[in-house]
Order: C-alpha cells, then structure tokens, then sequence
C-alpha cells in the first residue's frame, strides 16, 4: 500500500528521469547549452542529481544535505547515471513511509508542506529531465496522466516561481498542445526548444 497518492507519480517522475540520465552518451560533452540559460549540461546534471535523488531522500527524512554532496561533481564518476538511478530508487523508497507525508519541511527556517515538497519535486524530476534530455539530444518520456499533473503543479507554482527567476516567462504554444508541451511553455520553456 502506498503512503500517498501521490506516491506512485513520485516513483514515475523518478523513472522518467532514471531513463534521461541512463541515455546521455558516455561520451558526451558536457559544457553545452541547456534550456535552463543560467546552467551548461554539467552544472544542470549535477544540480538535478544532487536535488533530485539526494534532497528528495533527504527531505522525506527530514535531514540536511551535507557539504560533501553539495559540492560534488557527480559527472566524473563514470557510473553517476547507474548511481543516479540507484540513488532515486532510494528516495522513491523514503517517500513510501507514511510519515515522509505527515507535518511539515523547513525549507531554510520556512516549512512547507511535505505533500506540496514532494509535488515541486516531481517538477525537479521531469522539467530538468527534460531540459537534460534535450541538452544532449534525447527525449523523456512521461506518460499523459503524469503529464498532466506536471501541468497542475506549474500552473500552481508558476507565479512564484517567476518572482524568483525559476521560470521564465509563458512561451505560447498552440491551443491544442498535448499537456505536457503546455506544462513546458507554462514554465517558460519552449517545446521545440534545440540547443
């Protein structure tokens, strides 16, 4: 039985990214472009690992990431994707304990709400999934339903967001656009967007 409902689109949006992560080439280089201006592959890797996998563990038990892990470069071990995969599969594990949903977590003397943690980290897991996948060529894929909620929550958030340059402003997209090229643009990414 689940802790959560939402537990099962954590555990989704986790396996989503496990597959962008498992796709970048080995020999990929790692100082280009990504849709997120501000990070080259490399800072935007390392940045999604370290939060992804070890904040989310990290904020279902309620524990500080230590400086070690934030000052990591994960890329240059030649097994980060495999240690990224096992790493999330750690967390999705950590947010199956009931209580990982229960109460509150102080975000820097801030507490939010562990539901609504969990929720923006799916949007770490599948909206720098994607900007990763497209930084070297590939794709992510997530299913509708996923899709969907990814939509909700940037739509919730988006305002937010904005006012702390985590998006970027809407871009427009046609009005039949799939769910998640809406979820996207409502971000301020552009679906079509090559590096």
């Amino acid at each position: 039985m689940n802790a959560h409902p939402m537990h099962p689109f954590l555990a989704r949006a986790a396996s989503a990214a496990a597959g962008v992560a498992a796709a970048v080439p080995a020999g990929q280089r790692l100082d280009a472009p990504t849709p997120c201006g501000e990070f080259d592959t490399r800072a935007l890797i390392n940045h999604w690992v370290l939060y992804t996998s070890h904040g989310l563990e990290h904020r279902a038990r309620r524990a500080e990431l230590s400086e070690e892990l934030t000052a990591r470069d994960f890329t240059v071990d030649a097994d980060w994707r495999s240690a990224y995969a096992a790493q999330l599969e750690r967390a999705v594990a950590a947010w199956g304990e009931p209580a990982a949903w229960a109460g509150d977590v102080d975000l820097g003397g801030s507490p939010v709400p562990a539901v609504g943690i969990a929720r923006m980290l799916i949007l770490e897991l599948v909206l720098h999934g994607w900007d990763i996948a497209r930084a070297v060529g590939g794709e992510i894929t997530v299913d509708e339903e996923l899709a969907l909620l990814t939509l909700e929550i940037v739509e919730e958030n988006a305002e937010l967001y904005r006012q702390y340059a985590g998006f970027a402003g809407v871009v427009s997209v046609p009005d039949d656009a799939s769910a998640w090229d809406r979820a996207l643009a409502a971000s301020g990414r552009d679906p079509h967007w090559k590096g």
